[in-house]
């Protein structure tokens, strides 16, 4: 672990490691009821509002303590112009015994949708990823058939439709399909050779 504050820009927006002012716009955005939460992997149900402050009173201390993980899990996504929280992109494992590594990403409120801030904030969380561990060679993005948004943002950042799972996800009572999206690292260097916050400016 280490203390030093990770912070990527892009052109409108950052990703940085989470601060106490962050911690009641989070909270907001975790209760239930938001728009976001219907795309947001909805067949795997919202917390519960005692594991809410609970997930709240661990990330305080965390940031209190300021021990991250080396690599970080979660990052917050803010605006530029007055460092308000909007989103967090996120990382877990398909399978850690061969560095097989999906990410996501959620934006808060639906009037911060379509204005490119999921592009860049994912595009900047790929990068610290491939920095930060060394060792994977690929990047997974899984989605559903009903996340448009999703499927398009993958597309747009050059990873490829590598699996279409056929009615594997039930949302309010009707199947959808899973989708699963891959690049490789080689991939990415070719398309953002100088890093994806360059490409951003050019």
């Amino acid at each position: 672990m280490f203390d030093d504050m990770v912070c990527s820009r892009g052109k409108n927006i950052l990703i940085r490691d989470w601060l106490l002012s962050d911690l009641e716009r989070f909270a907001h955005w975790q209760q239930p009821g938001h728009k976001w939460q219907d795309f947001d992997g909805p067949y795997f149900g919202r917390p519960e509002a005692d594991k809410i402050a609970g997930l709240i009173a661990r990330l305080r201390e965390r940031i209190e303590d300021g021990k991250w993980d080396a690599a970080r899990r979660m990052l917050a996504v803010a605006r530029q112009s007055d460092d308000a929280l909007i989103g967090s992109v996120s990382r877990y494992w398909q399978s850690k015994e061969t560095n097989w590594l999906s990410i996501g990403i959620a934006v808060y409120d639906p009037a911060n949708w379509g204005q490119g801030i999921g592009y860049e904030a994912l595009g900047l969380w790929c990068d610290y990823l491939w920095a930060a561990l060394p060792e994977i060679v690929r990047l997974d993005a899984r989605t559903w058939s009903g996340n448009s948004g999703m499927m398009r943002l993958a597309e747009k950042l050059g990873f490829k439709k590598e699996a279409r799972f056929r009615m594997a996800r039930i949302v309010n009572g009707d199947y959808y399909d899973g989708m699963g999206y891959g690049i490789l690292r080689e991939e990415w260097e070719a398309l953002y050779p100088d890093g994806f916050a360059v490409h951003l400016t050019q």
